[in-house]
């Protein structure tokens, strides 16, 4: 998933406060560092929620994914909510006009939370045992058992007051914002207007705390709570500083101000580092320009390999360009793009471009054959064959396994495969290898009659065993000449041969304790072993495990994690260089590290997203720009070579209130994921929820000392407009499937699928996630012509709260893997009757969603397949469910 950087030894030792450490047993109050007499310590709880939460969830087998892409669903309510200890102050001041402001009505401090409450994310409301314990008050912004929550306040109406403010004034000294030096090497366009100065003025908003009515705990207004109703945005402050920096889509820094020394960066709290989405589609009406220098080669900088980009300058008459990363003079050529796609000559190629590959390997056991597995399998790789990249060069193979493995010779001389079996497992071996590969075009009849036959073939199979281990390693050896993408559809805990895993995870003891985590670590190390082959020959592997008992995907997804998901380019490897003073030195995602910062991806795809952290090298910057470059070489399936180039400038700053202004929350929030994932392999889920509600506590607090001084803030909150969704999506990280709970919340297998996906994920996917989906469908669907402008209004997506939910309407619930359709309890009997025919008072589970001979069914399928089109990486499942109870506390208590 990620990895430090092993090859230098200069890196400095991460301190006590390293992303992700153990949250201490006591902690600074959240306090402003100004002279503001009378005024109590505020102490800010990210965990202290006003929602319960419950867990549904199951395992899609016909969904794409690099593991069993375990969708759990869910949503923040009043989980939106999260309060905060505050004390009254001897006096308030006037608020800035840009502060929404709630004048607070108590000063008691946090209970508690109650005992029958806990973590869930992405889930659905479920109660806790009663035997779970209860923390004691504390005074410390952690509590005892950081996943509980507090209950839900009755729903009232707000007692706190709205009220428009003005600006505030910066911090006293801070330092203006420099962009013209030699070392910047502006150039029209490239920066901001000489003599550009940091703004006279501070925007920021806040919330403050106050009693609810009917209760005497203090709380944040719910409705007050803003919420990502838009989804990501990416950030556009830094594009207009640097109009010919790449798009967001292919790179976004957690901030687009670099700390000018290591003292401000260590007042930063929030990770600091970049995440890289290489192969992004581009936005509409765009494309990645391709170049083709013929004979005279790639230009590039002869000392650090840096390609020519934008942000070079040019010299002797335009003879010349100064390298921007290391100021080298090299000889001329001119590029205006921040993206651009080199073609590759033959020097960069290790071996001559190879045809796509795909082999299946499918598991043909008995609990395979029962779950109806095979069937799926084989109608859904027929029926992808036409959207196989690579036409005509496509090359397809199949095995598959039980007790013993089965090769299939396809060649199109053939009127029918015929079938090898191998059961020697200690001594693997390939029969016919020169045919058991073969093109797709040529072979397309033989093909698709060995998927028509499948099913049949094993249908009395009463083999219980599964060879798993020794099926990889002839898949191995079969592809090891061409590379390209192995796809395994398995079934059955491996059992027979290298590999073998047992039954863990069964002692419910350990869970909580030190002994937890190496649960979902691998087993065997038989499988990253084999994973390094694989990335050593080029071959990415997708592993689809279907079962609904224990299967270890914590060792089996180890063969998806460093060799790649998904297929789009081949043979690929990875450098980003950063200029002068910094550098990156770790990096997180699904890859295998070459060397210390070469990452190799044998298959890279579009919805693969990287992220790295950076640090200073130097004590004080002497720049005042800092440059980044991502270069990725790869084999198009077209079978050319190419160099895909993404440059990025950003500003060397001295405030830290620059720090934050420019800070991109998606961003942030995809390291802090990355890195809480990782941690739970290493530690206990409590200690990794507690270590990203630090970071967040911290990084609020430090911004609301900036303005301590200026601004009596008493019982606020404060946060600037760059960071106002940062604690509701670290609530819901802590509610993620991979954070959330304990044994009881999620499934060992589906919490480990859960982080293999989210390791992956670009920034726009991951907060869909965190933050799905809510739109109402039933007002649309009555109407009697809908036109093109009223299909956009039913995109407006609603709060995730209980007030958005109509017994009498219909609404789709979607978090970029599934989609949840919820029938109102009083929804007019003709809706539902027109969408499920005359069987819509039955029980769901036996209705079928398909379109029908009306046109309101019409209008939801074309509905269902706009969004579809929309995220087509994604083949998004539909759920029925209707609401039976009599009153919903929060659209978590529904699912």
């Amino acid at each position: 998933m990620g990895t430090e950087n092993p090859g230098r030894p200069n890196f400095t030792t991460r301190p006590a406060t390293a992303p992700f450490a153990a949250a201490p047993q006591t902690m600074m109050s959240f306090s402003s560092s100004g002279p503001v007499v009378g005024q109590e310590p505020l102490v800010l709880d990210l965990l202290h929620l006003a929602s319960t939460t419950s867990t549904w969830s199951t395992c899609r087998p016909t969904a794409i994914s690099t593991s069993c892409r375990s969708s759990t669903i869910s949503t923040t309510t009043a989980a939106d909510t999260f309060c905060a200890n505050g004390s009254s102050t001897s006096s308030i001041n006037s608020a800035p006009p840009s502060v929404n402001v709630f004048q607070s009505q108590s000063d008691s401090s946090f209970p508690a939370p109650p005992p029958n409450v806990q973590a869930s994310f992405p889930g659905f409301a479920r109660k806790q045992s009663s035997a779970d314990p209860q923390a004691p008050p504390v005074q410390s912004p952690f509590l005892t058992h950081q996943g509980n929550y507090a209950a839900a306040p009755p729903a009232v109406s707000s007692p706190f007051a709205a009220h428009q403010g003005g600006y505030a004034p910066p911090t006293p000294g801070a330092a203006p914002l420099g962009y013209q030096s030699r070392d910047h090497m502006q150039h029209p366009g490239s920066g901001p207007p000489l003599g550009a100065v940091q703004a006279l003025t501070e925007d920021f908003s806040s919330l403050s705390i106050g009693s609810v009515p009917g209760t005497i705990e203090p709380g944040l207004d719910p409705k007050a709570m803003p919420r990502p109703l838009s989804g990501d945005v990416e950030p556009k402050s830094l594009a207009q500083m640097y109009p010919m920096n790449c798009h967001p889509r292919f790179l976004r820094l957690t901030t687009g101000a670099i700390p000018s020394s290591q003292s401000l960066s260590s007042r930063w709290h929030l990770p600091l580092g970049a995440v890289v989405c290489p192969l992004a589609e581009p936005p509409d009406g765009e494309e990645v320009p391709i170049v083709n220098f013929g004979s005279a080669g790639i230009i590039r900088c002869r000392r650090c390999r840096t390609y020519v980009n934008p942000y070079v300058t040019f010299t002797d008459a335009g003879r010349k360009w100064r390298c921007n990363i290391c100021a080298l003079l090299n000889d001329a050529t001119r590029l205006t793009q921040g993206s651009v796609e080199f073609v590759a000559p033959t020097e960069y190629m290790v071996r001559p471009p190879m045809p796509p590959l795909y082999f299946f390997l499918i598991d043909v056991s008995i609990s395979a054959v029962r779950s109806g597995m095979i069937e799926v399998v084989a109608q859904t790789i027929r029926s992808c064959l036409d959207e196989l990249p690579g036409y005509p060069r496509t090359q397809i193979g199949f095995a598959t396994f039980d007790s013993t493995i089965h090769f299939y010779n396809m060649k199109s001389s053939l009127t029918q495969p015929q079938m090898m079996v191998v059961s020697d497992l200690d001594d693997v071996f390939v029969p016919l290898p020169d045919d058991l590969l073969v093109n797709l075009s040529e072979s397309r009849s033989v093909v698709e009659t060995f998927l028509d036959s499948l099913p049949s073939m094993f249908q009395d199979n009463v083999n219980m065993e599964s060879a798993f281990g020794p099926a990889l390693k002839a898949s191995l050896m079969l592809m090891s000449q061409l590379g390209g993408k192995l796809l395994i559809f398995q079934n059955t805990l491996p059992s027979l041969g290298v590999g073998r895993l047992k039954l863990r995870g069964d002692d419910l003891r350990v869970y909580g304790t030190d002994k937890e985590h190496p649960l979902r670590l691998p087993e065997d190390p038989f499988y990253k072993q084999m994973a390094a082959e694989f990335t050593k020959f080029q071959i990415g592997v997708d592993v689809y495990a279907f079962s609904d008992k224990y299967t270890d995907i914590a060792s089996l997804g180890t063969l998806a994690k460093y060799t790649g998901v998904r297929e789009t380019a081949w043979e690929a490897v990875m450098r980003i260089r950063c200029g002068k003073g910094v550098r990156f030195t770790s990096y997180h995602g699904n890859f295998m590290l070459r060397s210390t910062d070469l990452l190799a991806l044998p298959a890279v795809d579009c919805d693969k997203a990287f992220a790295m952290q950076l640090s200073l090298e130097e004590t004080l910057l002497t720049i005042q720009t800092v440059y980044f470059q991502v270069a990725l070489l790869y084999t198009a399936s077209c079978g050319e070579r190419r160099i895909r180039v993404h440059t990025a400038a950003a500003p060397v700053v001295t405030d830290l209130g620059e720090m934050y202004r420019q800070a991109d929350t998606g961003a942030i929030v995809t390291l802090l994921s990355r890195l809480a994932i990782e941690k739970t392999l290493s530690h206990k889920l409590e200690d990794a929820r507690n270590s990203l509600q630090l970071r967040i506590v911290k990084a609020l607090k430090e911004f609301r000392n900036l303005y301590a001084v200026q601004h009596r803030l008493g019982g606020k909150m404060i946060y600037p407009e760059s960071l106002k969704f940062l604690p509701l999506y670290g609530l819901a990280l802590c509610k993620s499937a991979p954070l959330r709970g304990g044994y009881a919340d999620v499934s060992l297998d589906e919490r480990c699928a859960a982080g293999h996906t989210m390791m992956t994920l670009p920034v726009k996917k991951l907060l869909k996630l965190l933050y799905p989906s809510l739109i109402r469908l039933d007002e649309y669907l009555l109407k009697a012509y809908a036109e093109a402008d009223d299909f956009k209004s039913i995109e407006n997506r609603l709060p995730l709260v209980a007030e958005s939910l109509d017994s009498r309407g219909l609404y789709i619930f979607d978090d970029g893997f599934c989609y949840v359709l919820w029938f109102g309890r009083v929804l007019p009997p003709d809706i539902a009757k027109n969408l499920l025919g005359t069987d819509f008072a039955a029980e769901l589970s036996k209705v079928t969603l398909r379109e029908r001979d009306n046109e309101m069914s019409k209008k939801l399928m074309r509905i269902l397949k706009k969004f579809r089109e929309s995220d087509a990486s994604y083949y998004q499942l539909c759920h029925l469910y209707t609401d039976k109870s009599s009153k919903i506390r929060s659209i978590e208590d529904i699912y």
